[in-house]
């Protein structure tokens, strides 16, 4: 257990906020297997302040996912103030701002990692949202390493958002111009951890049980936050809490996880309808198949799936052809 500002987290084994994923559904099976902290997608606090339907509904936070983080991008404290404020109206437990987004079309608008080039701007943002939730909630940052190799300054942003008040930070390895690819640098995160005295987590290229007690041992930080890591895989929350506690855990069967992405997928379709949650949800059906090892060929056929009762057939399909594939029948 680590303490967030005045919040207890039960657990050390985050979910990291992912556009386009971290849904409702997805935050919800992420915490029945685990996950000590959630958090939404990341929202437009220009989004909030519109009132535009879209983004308000991936403020929506059920009971079932406590304790949840909100997270809100920009770059304009006035905006931020403001949207921290409306947000409290779905109860977040945390509001966390991103300082972390390597994607072109959110840094274009200046907002996500290019942010770090600014410390003062980002030491603002935090005093701004922790204005516009009268401090009555934690608010907490997630940043990178820096914009790129040659202005690595991500202890210097995070001790400019410590002194601004912030409750945590969680640390990706990588620059802005690094992406997803190469890997994760541990010792920057491991400075940052060394240069604060509030909660650090550390992010990136988190896949099994051995890379998250690798990362809280070699860099010392509070928790660690998965992303990629848990697409496909939710129980990873469960292997990694076990591995950590010295328990064994057995291998799910094909049957086990069928039923996780049946209850995932069924998650989907009553939050957003039928239609919408099928079609918004193939990313994690092949990211599911994927790790089921099923024939490339059987995969294509997830794109002519348009509502439940087709998804069932398609399981049943999956089950039989690749237990045949495995018993060599």
């Amino acid at each position: 257990m680590i303490k967030i500002g005045n919040l207890k987290i039960p657990g050390k084994i985050f979910l990291a906020p992912m556009a386009g994923i971290t849904d409702r559904a997805f935050r919800e099976i992420c915490k029945n297997y685990g996950a000590a902290l959630v958090e939404t997608e990341m929202v437009s606090a220009k989004g909030i302040l519109y009132l535009n339907r879209k983004t308000l509904s991936l403020m929506e936070i059920s009971k079932e996912e406590r304790p949840c983080s909100i997270q809100i991008f920009s770059s304009e404290p006035e905006d931020i103030k403001k949207a921290a404020y409306m947000a409290l109206k779905y109860k977040p437990d945390l509001i966390d701002i991103n300082m972390g987004c390597p994607v072109p079309k959110i840094n274009k608008s200046g907002c996500g990692a290019v942010l770090m080039k600014k410390p003062k701007l980002c030491f603002d943002l935090v005093k701004s949202a922790l204005e516009g939730v009268n401090f009555k909630i934690p608010v907490t940052v997630k940043i990178r390493k820096g914009v790129s190799k040659n202005n690595v300054n991500a202890v210097e942003v995070a001790k400019y958002c410590e002194d601004a008040g912030v409750s945590a930070i969680a640390v990706h390895g990588r620059t802005k111009e690094d992406l997803y690819k190469g890997k994760v640098d541990l010792d920057i995160i491991k400075k940052v951890k060394e240069a604060l005295k509030i909660p650090v987590i550390g992010n990136g290229d988190i896949k099994t049980p051995e890379d998250a007690r690798h990362m809280l041992e070699y860099t010392g930080c509070d928790a660690v936050m998965i992303g990629r890591g848990a697409i496909g895989k939710p129980y990873i929350f469960k292997k990694i809490n076990d591995y950590l506690d010295g328990k064994i855990t057995k291998e799910l069967s094909l049957s086990e996880k069928i039923n996780i992405m049946k209850d995932h997928i069924k998650k989907s379709c009553l939050y957003k309808g039928e239609s919408s949650g099928i079609k918004q949800s193939k990313k994690h059906i092949y990211a599911y198949l994927k790790d089921m090892g099923v024939p490339a060929a059987l995969k294509n056929e997830v794109q002519s799936l348009v509502n439940f009762n087709d998804f069932e057939i398609f399981l049943e399909k999956i089950y039989k052809i690749t237990n045949n594939i495995k018993s060599g029948s």
